[in-house]
């Protein structure tokens, strides 16, 4: 983020999309927008922007934008949507910019390459002759085929069906989806269902793509819904009580996205309404949000991910990442904690002229707020084949140390030494300074060090800021040539002093 003129605040931006001027410069005309006129703006004064097919007149949001003006012309004049999505494609820009829009991109006839009009063909045929059989597997193989095939990744969407596919059965009280992975390392992180008046989603995740059963339901079911996971054949059994104790004819109607398996960037974000349970004071502006996941949401946020949390403030949604916590750091690693999946914790500092945050302190217990699926590209597996794991943390950029602490506290065995360097700017600042405290005295294996920026002359700790000086000393192997991991997380001056 870069430090914003008086007057240019997220605020202050939604009062002039709201005040009727035009901000198109087309009075209000949408306009189809070919690559050579996209081009043609690129500069500060006029830059338009295309995102996925939409395009949109930036430039009187340029001294608005929280990551500062360079960001956006990165893509001036050209389709951001791969540069966005990489940044941040949390971010609604179809609310904070609507009154942005110039018109969509204008649509270029493309030649079918030699040979794939014949697989369009094929696959047509292959989706027609199974739809008659009812064979969800076979159900979804014609259309998918035919949709990867316009996309020319038939290898890849080959070897999907080969490994995923999803069944369902009743009796008279209860439906049970099956879905088959294959997938050997199967876990409850890997599985998010969500049920909610008659919607059912199930999403699969695979590294970076996932496979999505989401149908409108036949029938009513009960708010409960369970989830089985035999892990080491990949098998998932989602099961629904019936409202009624009636014959199904079918599951439902597939929603759009059924039965797929693609790039979960190229999914969207999905939220659920979550209801405030308890809001308690870390420091004098940290609070812990305990938020309650709805009866008929299966979600678990691996360690090292993050959500997104999604406000309407003045008739625009707002949604920043944040980072679940545990409600407490473990002090008793005889084994792995046990957690409900019932809640999500949340570890949020306060600003006073902070938007977001001010309308989150605002909510009521009981009130509700919108959570998105987890996020993040963070691998377990690093820090399973480390010896030395160190945690550079900047005042809130301690949130994803803690359940990495935990993990790597409880479940890695090879691990010889855990060190949390914690910068913050006062004593008052430190957050769960005595549960870290504990947590030193009760396993040799782990050091915290705190470092503070302006402390008070009674401080009698390490002061400074993150340098290379202050790093070289601290940041240390247990012996010569043990393998070292570094997470550092913080504000970005911070991150990327740090890496540097």
């Amino acid at each position: 983020q870069v430090p914003l003129k008086p007057g240019r605040s997220l605020m202050d931006w939604i009062r002039l999309t709201k005040s009727g001027k035009d901000l198109t410069g087309l009075k209000g005309r949408l306009i189809e927008v070919t690559e050579d006129e996209l081009s043609k703006h690129n500069k500060k004064e006029d830059c338009w922007i295309c995102i996925r097919g939409f395009v949109y007149n930036v430039t009187p949001y340029m001294e608005y934008h929280p990551g500062g003006e360079d960001e956006l012309m990165k893509a001036a004049g050209t389709d951001g949507t791969d540069l966005f999505d990489q940044v941040h494609r949390w971010v609604n820009y179809e609310s904070m910019l609507k009154e942005c829009l110039v018109g969509r991109m204008a649509v270029k006839p493309i030649a079918a390459p030699k040979g794939e009009v014949f697989l369009r063909m094929k696959y047509c045929l292959l989706y027609f002759i199974p739809k008659l059989s009812g064979n969800s597997l076979l159900e979804g193989l014609g259309l998918n085929m035919f949709l990867y095939a316009q996309r020319k990744s038939i290898f890849f969407s080959s070897l999907y069906f080969l490994f995923y596919s999803y069944d369902w059965f009743q009796t008279d009280s209860l439906v049970t989806i099956v879905i088959y992975t294959k997938q050997k390392d199967m876990n409850a992180e890997l599985v998010i269902v969500d049920c909610q008046d008659k919607r059912l989603r199930g999403e699969i995740i695979i590294d970076d793509h996932s496979y999505l059963v989401e149908v409108d339901l036949d029938h009513a079911v009960s708010e409960d819904v369970a989830v089985n996971i035999a892990e080491k054949v990949g098998k998932v059994e989602i099961i629904l009580s019936k409202k009624d104790n009636i014959h199904w004819k079918m599951l439902g109607q597939p929603r759009e996205g059924h039965n797929t398996f693609v790039k979960r960037t190229d999914r969207g974000l999905f939220y659920r309404k979550c209801k405030l349970v308890s809001k308690t004071e870390v420091t004098h502006d940290t609070r812990l949000f305990c938020l309650m996941l709805p009866k008929g949401t299966h979600l678990h946020v691996p360690t090292g991910q993050h959500v997104y949390l999604k406000q309407i403030i003045a008739g625009t949604e707002v949604v920043k990442p944040y980072t679940p916590v545990l409600p407490f750091l473990p002090l008793d690693f005889q084994e792995p904690p046990r957690h409900n999946g019932v809640h999500i914790y949340l570890m949020i500092k306060i600003y006073s002229r902070g938007l977001f945050t001010q309308a989150l302190d605002h909510l009521q217990i009981g009130d509700y707020i919108f959570v998105s699926n987890p996020e993040g590209n963070f691998k377990k597996s690093q820090v399973q084949t480390s010896e030395d794991l160190i945690l550079l943390a900047g005042g809130t950029g301690f949130t994803p140390m803690v359940k990495l602490l935990n993990f790597a506290l409880t479940e890695v065995s090879c691990l010889r030494t855990v060190k949390l360097i914690f910068f913050n700017k006062t004593e008052d600042d430190i957050l769960w300074r005595n549960q870290l405290e504990q947590l030193a005295l009760k396993d040799e294996r782990f050091e915290v060090q705190f470092i503070l920026s302006q402390p008070t002359k009674d401080w009698v700790g390490r002061q400074g800021k993150i340098s290379s000086s202050l790093l070289s000393e601290l940041v240390k192997r247990s012996r010569k040539d043990s393998k070292v991991l570094i997470c550092i997380c913080g504000p970005s001056p911070f991150t990327e002093q740090g890496v540097q």
